[in-house]
């Protein structure tokens, strides 16, 4: 019997990190966006160079397996070198590998990600075979034997399983947890219906939460996302699509400005907690799998759910590496003790 079982992609990540990137920030009326440029045509030094292995499922299985849960990930490796080196990873962390898809051909995921000098991250991603699980791929049977499924942002044709597995979980009773993907959101308000309805949590970031509602959050109102007064009234009328007819827990996050949980009755506002940026790469995967463990550990705790998640998500950016900066319970509350200060507000 597993506490989780993850599902989602698994990478060989490249990180690279040049003094000669720059960001550029363009806006317009309704939107500001930043852009990572290098100089057109020319050959760029690299500052920093390093490799890890990543991807959704493998950071959160790490993650989950760390802070004490029976872990196993769902992920479809390619036939190549990379293949056995992450098998062999999740090995050593102590996470089951039995649900490992092995494809007879095809390439493992693998991405460049070009870091800043601010600690922001552009990933460069070839999918490999992340973008091919099948329904047929994947023993449902093992899945049965598990309290939670966590599903990480899906790519490609594997998008086509998000459906299949909320009804799986749904009808097996098991707890369902989803970090939804832009791939999948580009579906729709009506397919993603029924996946939120068999949720018992639905993650996803503003981007993807203005993609899904089709609401913009107006950068020229008067009230911002973390105002001291009340939740910005676009971030509301998202939250009311979104927990429309169901009971799932719905989180938005938005990068250095926090996260936001809603339950339906109360607004749980928790801003970023205190740390020194290197790189955000994991952080979502380290706040989502992190709140969900945590809201199994403390009896369905929102507010302790979210300081945990926004602990755990801020040590991981000091550290260059999606795993590298991922800490015990014990050293969350640890951390806690040492910020008194750090609140959530809930409205």
């Amino acid at each position: 019997m597993f506490d989780v079982i993850t599902i989602g992609s698994a990478t060989l990540d490249v990180f690279v990190e040049s003094d000669d990137a720059n960001i550029v920030s363009v806006s317009s009326k309704t939107k500001k966006s930043d852009y990572m440029s290098f100089p057109y045509g020319s050959k760029i030094d690299i500052t920093d160079f390093s490799r890890n292995l990543g991807g959704g499922a493998v950071n959160t299985a790490i993650n989950f397996q760390n802070l004490g849960f029976n872990t196993s990930a769902v992920i479809k490796l390619g036939c190549d070198e990379t293949a056995p080196v992450i098998e062999k990873k999740l090995e050593n962390e102590g996470i089951d590998t039995s649900n490992i898809i092995k494809s007879p051909s095809g390439l493992t995921g693998f991405s460049i990600i070009l870091v800043s000098f601010q600690g922001d991250r552009t990933v460069l991603a070839h999918r490999g075979e992340n973008a091919r699980i099948k329904k047929e791929d994947i023993n449902f049977e093992n899945l049965k034997n598990t309290k939670w499924i966590y599903v990480a942002p899906l790519s490609g044709e594997s998008n086509r399983l998000l459906d299949k597995i909320a009804e799986f979980a749904e009808e097996n009773n098991i707890k369902l947890a989803i970090n939804a993907g832009t791939t999948a959101i580009k579906k729709g308000e009506v397919y993603f219906k029924k996946i939120i309805d068999a949720s018992n949590i639905f993650i996803l970031n503003k981007e993807e939460a203005s993609m899904l509602t089709k609401i913009s959050v107006r950068p020229d109102t008067k009230t911002e996302f973390f105002s001291k007064e009340k939740i910005h009234p676009d971030m509301v009328e998202m939250f009311k699509i979104l927990r429309k007819d169901n009971d799932a827990i719905i989180i938005i996050t938005d990068g250095k400005n926090g996260a936001i949980a809603y339950d339906g009755k109360n607004y749980y506002k928790a801003p970023e907690f205190p740390a020194k940026v290197t790189s955000t790469l994991g952080a979502g995967d380290a706040f989502s799998s992190t709140f969900v463990a945590a809201m199994e550990k403390y009896n369905n705790d929102i507010e302790k759910a979210i300081k945990a998640a926004s602990v755990n998500s801020a040590s991981v950016v000091e550290v260059f590496g999606a795993q590298e900066g991922l800490i015990s319970f014990d050293e969350i509350e640890e951390k806690l003790k040492n910020h008194p200060d750090y609140r959530i507000e809930i409205i």
